[in-house]
């Protein structure tokens, strides 16, 4: 039962992690147990979202009753980060431009997000269809799985791109060479052609980011955008691209 694996996911994965690996040596025992399962539980709720610091603020002092500095909070995200159960992904660095912003997180494996949160979340047409509810929740859980998964190609350059000015946001910039590929995750059982392509599209259109085409992931193979420089890829084909 779901249950039972559940609590053989928390125990023998999420605790041992935090409960022992995180915390062996010296510096080690100085790190707030407490603190890293809340942060790690943030993890799970924003997994495939980049929440920023007063998403983070507010919540621990919330669950804490505590105030924890922003630094503490990406020290504690980058052991995580060290340990595999996420992968932090930055944003893409650009005309010189050093951004300081806020890192996307993506889960080593979804159910490990359903066991913690106690939540489950379709990611099947079926199970879609039956929780009309959820897309936005299945949406950033696929983007997650796709961040997580992209981050594990040798060789892959992988950031994503914040809004800025008249530009959209992308979900995932990849840097291969000298050129760029953006990828917008659109993970609904409707695409609207012009609408869930705006972000691939601003990004080609400026040459000064080198990109020869873009990809959008999606929930069936059965889209269609007539844009020439646009890729649509379903995310079980993408998956299997290893």
């Amino acid at each position: 039962p779901w249950e039972e694996i559940a609590d053989q996911l928390n125990e023998m994965v999420i605790r041992r992690v935090i409960q022992h690996d995180l915390r062996i040596g010296e510096r080690g025992r100085k790190r707030d147990q407490n603190l890293l399962e809340e942060i790690f539980r943030l993890c799970c709720r924003y997994a495939g979202q980049a929440p920023g610091q007063p998403v983070f603020a507010l919540y621990l002092q919330r669950a804490l009753s505590a105030n924890v500095g922003w630094q503490r909070v990406l020290a504690y995200l980058r052991f995580l980060n060290d340990t595999l159960l996420i992968r932090l992904v930055q944003q893409l660095e650009i005309l010189l431009k050093r951004l300081r912003g806020r890192p996307k997180i993506c889960l080593c494996d979804h159910s490990l997000r359903a066991s913690w949160l106690q939540e489950i979340i379709p990611l099947t047409v079926d199970g879609l269809r039956a929780a009309p509810h959820l897309p936005d929740l299945a949406g950033h859980l696929a983007e997650s799985i796709v961040g997580y998964f992209l981050g594990t190609i040798p060789g892959l350059d992988l950031a994503w791109f914040l809004e800025r000015g008249a530009e959209p946001e992308v979900d995932f910039v990849l840097t291969v060479g000298e050129h760029r590929i953006p990828l917008e995750v659109k993970y609904r059982l409707r695409i609207d052609e012009h609408r869930d392509t705006l972000g691939l599209r601003a990004f080609l259109e400026k040459t000064v980011y080198n990109a020869p085409f873009g990809i959008l992931v999606t929930l069936t193979d059965d889209v269609t955008v007539h844009d020439p420089r646009i890729i649509t890829l379903p995310l079980s084909s993408l998956l299997l691209m290893r």
